[in-house]
């Protein structure tokens, strides 16, 4: 489905029922709403895992503006116009207070979204991620990982991304991601790729970016995920979130045997993690 918002034409997609019949009313369920990473794929990547969430939430998938099947021009990929896209969106499907998962670039729309409408959400879930970048940890870990190969092919698609860089990159380094459940060929034959967007954001906003400070507004609670074996947003990346938020309002759970995208590589540990932050009460 399509919907113009801010401007661009921006695909979204529901699992799950919004009302469900309890007795004699009709009872509201809340919204998840999961947002792929990259950029340059599409939702696609994060089905069919978040579907089992429809159990308990309405799930709402998202194809960024310029990613997947949504539209938008070049100099509207920001952070700031993917985080307001997010507000926009909830606010014309009539979303309340919705609990934002965000992978990867995901998660870095979700900081946007958050720090900028700070009354949106009534959950966060950063997973994999990073409020700025830590290359050096980066090309340490693609290092221990992959040997000196890996950090060399690394440090030049961050510093000087090309087609011919990016192809070393998901050859030699992708793999390194996931140390059991790398992306079947199967789900990259059905994800939709755009180069442009990934390059525009790595060359540009993604290497300066940092979102620490307006993580320090968050409200709502916010449960940070991290592996242990993620060379892209290492560990540290995690810890310097959990840092910048109010005290209170952030959890780290660090899964030891994943990498970039821990429902990945530890589905039924990360599954169990989720569902004990998505059915707590707010303030408990």
């Amino acid at each position: 489905m399509h919907i113009e918002i801010n401007g661009a034409s921006i695909f979204f997609d529901t699992v799950g029922p919004k009302l469900s019949p309890v007795g004699g009313a009709m009872v509201e369920r809340p919204s998840l709403l999961v947002m792929h990473g990259g950029p340059g794929f599409d939702h696609s990547l994060m089905r069919p895992y978040f579907d089992r969430f429809a159990d308990t939430h309405q799930v709402i998938y998202i194809d960024h503006r310029g990613n997947g099947r949504s539209g938008g021009e070049a100099e509207t990929w920001t952070l700031a116009q993917w985080g307001d896209d997010v507000h926009a969106l909830c606010e014309a499907l009539g979303v309340r207070k919705p609990v934002v998962y965000g992978l990867s670039f995901g998660g870095m729309v979700a900081m946007s979204y958050a720090a900028r409408h700070p009354d949106g959400p009534s959950k966060l879930i950063l997973a994999s991620t990073a409020a700025n970048m830590d290359l050096e940890a980066t090309y340490g870990m693609m290092e221990t990982l992959g040997g000196a190969e890996a950090r060399r092919i690394a440090s030049r698609f961050w510093t000087d991304p090309s087609a011919e860089a990016a192809t070393d990159y998901m050859r030699v380094c992708m793999p390194l991601y996931n140390p059991g459940a790398a992306l079947s060929d199967e789900g990259r034959s059905r994800a939709i790729m755009r180069t442009e967007v990934m390059f525009h954001f790595i060359l540009g906003e993604q290497r300066l970016m940092d979102l620490r400070p307006g993580l320090a507004g968050v409200k709502c609670p916010t449960l940070v995920l991290a592996g242990a074996l993620d060379p892209i947003t290492p560990l540290a990346c995690s810890r310097a979130i959990l840092a910048a938020l109010p005290a209170g309002v952030g959890e780290l759970v660090v899964f030891d045997e994943a990498g970039h995208g821990v429902h990945r590589d530890t589905p039924e540990p990360a599954e169990a993690i989720l569902r004990r932050f998505l059915n707590e009460e707010v303030g408990s």
